[in-house]
């Protein structure tokens, strides 16, 4: 199942490299057909904070504002042994060992797509974090929804983002991780509004409830996490986050999941749950769902794929063969463009195939009755061209006529019947040339 989730990893990343990156299009595309996990929250919700649990490291970009300004596909490698590290698909083969400088290439392939802007794109970004203490995953993090445009922000920012995380859920094949803060009405959560139009059964859909530990004093979120509150197909998930002051402290993700575990473990309202929750579950819940939805969807991608290829193949073959890169390479292929076009015009001419009729009926009719209206008898009168040669004769007189003045003779001939040369080539075009070629 691990090597199934790697496929559709490299599946993933083959697509965006073609321009296929879940953008709205009339037909569906492969990636509309990979199963892929999506993460949906409003802003401050506590959503980037998950993701950086999951995969045990600070990461992602920080900031008031909308700092998710692009879809992140997130590609997590258990590794056995090794030095974690991340790669970026527009990077390839350089390795960051350093989170605050993969987190600083983020911001900065944001700008490259957007600009210094507050815009965002749908163009994605690809980064693929390899570790021992994460389990294989794959996350798209979409954009914050949010209600209101800032400074900087044009009026529609609120109905893009909410278009752009639809175009990602809305798919039958996404998975929906949707984040909902516990200190906040559940009513009120972006997440659960958006993921109910879209999955209105909750078949699809897991509910994460994070800032259990900011609730009121002498509340709690037994109700939500047991379902009773909401019901999903899923059960709910309550995970514990680094608060502001832990974040500004650096202090270690090893230590806030061990603090997590305790806080569950030990807090009377959710001691009987506490082995379903927390971000080390989740990883381990999504990760073991991705790869049972991948396996049942194996034979509709294995058809799709060859579909795709088989089309391809039809396409490429009529488009013929590769053209090379070298000059010797291309001026071989001309020749045999040139070799094959000489032997079907000879072919139509000799009766071979049919129209060679219409190719004599141009140049024996048309062409010779255009040039009998021509007004060659003034042209190549004899005052006429004893005046050209004279003229290119010079202050040294020959035996014989001059060759520029045979020059001269002939190519003002030329001009005169350039007009009815051309209308002849274009009648056969028309008639004849393009189905040759």
């Amino acid at each position: 199942m691990e090597n199934l989730i790697s496929l559709v990893n490299k599946l993933q990343r083959a697509c965006t490299a073609l321009g296929d990156h879940g953008e709205e299009s009339a037909l569906p595309t492969l990636w509309d057909s990979l199963p892929a996990i999506a993460v949906v929250g409003g802003q401050s919700s506590g959503k980037s904070s998950v993701l950086e649990s999951i995969v045990g490291k600070d990461f992602l970009p920080r900031g008031a504002g909308i700092v998710t300004r692009r879809p992140l596909v997130l590609q997590l490698h258990r590794i056995d042994e090794g030095k974690e590290y991340g790669e970026f698909m527009h990077l390839p083969r350089k390795k960051f060992s350093d989170f605050a400088a993969l987190r600083q290439e983020i911001s900065d392939e944001t700008d490259r797509e957007t600009g210094r802007t507050k815009q965002i794109s749908s163009v994605p970004i690809h980064l693929s974090i390899y570790s021992p203490n994460v389990v294989n995953l794959t996350l798209i993090d979409l954009p914050g929804l949010t209600k209101v445009a800032v400074e900087g922000q044009s009026e529609s920012i609120v109905q893009d983002i909410e278009n752009m995380v639809r175009s990602f859920i809305e798919k039958p094949n996404c998975i929906i991780l949707a984040i909902s803060p516990a200190n906040q009405d559940l009513a009120t959560s972006d997440a659960i509004k958006i993921s109910r139009e879209v999955d209105p059964k909750g078949e699809r859909t897991f509910g994460v409830l994070t800032k259990i530990d900011l609730m009121d004093q002498g509340t709690n979120a037994v109700d939500i996490l047991e379902g009773r509150a909401y019901k999903l197909q899923f059960p709910w998930i309550g995970v514990v986050n680094r608060s502001q002051a832990d974040i500004n402290k650096s202090v270690d993700m090893i230590a806030a999941r061990r603090r997590e575990r305790e806080y569950f473990a030990t807090c009377p309202e959710y001691q009987h749950m506490a082995s379903r929750m927390g971000s080390e579950h989740l990883g381990k819940i999504l990760s073991k769902h991705l790869e049972t939805v991948i396996k049942s969807r194996i034979p509709g991608l294995q058809s799709l794929i060859n579909k795709t290829i088989a089309e391809l193949e039809a396409e490429l073959s009529r488009l013929g063969r590769s053209i090379a890169t070298d000059t010797g390479g291309k001026l071989y292929m001309v020749m045999e463009i040139s070799r094959t076009f000489d032997q079907i015009f000879k072919e139509h001419l000799d009766g071979v195939r049919p129209g060679g009729d219409k190719i004599y009926s141009v140049f024996d009719n048309q062409f010779p009755a255009s040039l009998k209206r021509l007004h060659f008898d003034k042209h190549l009168s004899m005052e006429n061209v004893r005046k050209i040669i004279t003229e290119a004769d010079g202050y040294q007189p020959h035996l014989i006529a001059p060759e520029q003045g045979y020059r001269r003779l002939v190519e003002s001939s030329l001009v005169t019947i350039r007009g009815p040369a051309e209308a002849a080539v274009d009648a056969y075009y028309a008639n004849q040339l393009q189905r040759i070629l």
